[in-house]
């Protein structure tokens, strides 16, 4: 089993920034693949940006050139940096986790086992 945490959200204005943290405990070979996704209310959940152990990185095409994730291994922790933040990234953001490389196909909630209780970001105008 793996339990995951998210913590770091918050309220900020346009253009801010936020560095969201997910902590990962229990059966370390259970999160080879981190994600974080994003659910707005009314909309369906959204695959944000994905880290494999061996720390390659893909983006959602809405995120590129200001989310950032990254993975400390020695913490068992992987966040999210955003940037340059827009009221449309207002969202419950979550952590997720599974033991397979997926890479893009990560993007897909379904294909991941574990996931956090969420953390929410509100970005006003």
């Amino acid at each position: 089993q793996v339990q995951l945490v998210e913590s770091g959200g918050g309220s900020v204005q346009s253009g801010g920034s936020l560095r969201l943290s997910c902590a990962a405990s229990g059966d370390r070979s259970l999160w080879f693949s981190m994600a974080w996704f994003r659910q707005a209310p009314g909309k369906e959940r959204e695959g944000v940006a994905v880290i494999s152990r061996d720390s390659r990185r893909f983006y959602a095409d809405s995120v590129k050139g200001r989310f950032t994730i990254s993975l400390d291994n020695a913490e068992n922790k992987v966040y999210l940096q955003m940037n340059n933040l827009k009221p449309e990234d207002t969202a419950m953001y979550y952590c997720a986790s599974d033991s397979r490389t997926c890479g893009t196909a990560c993007f897909n909630p379904r294909l991941l086992a574990y996931w956090g209780q969420g953390t929410q970001v509100t970005v006003s105008s």
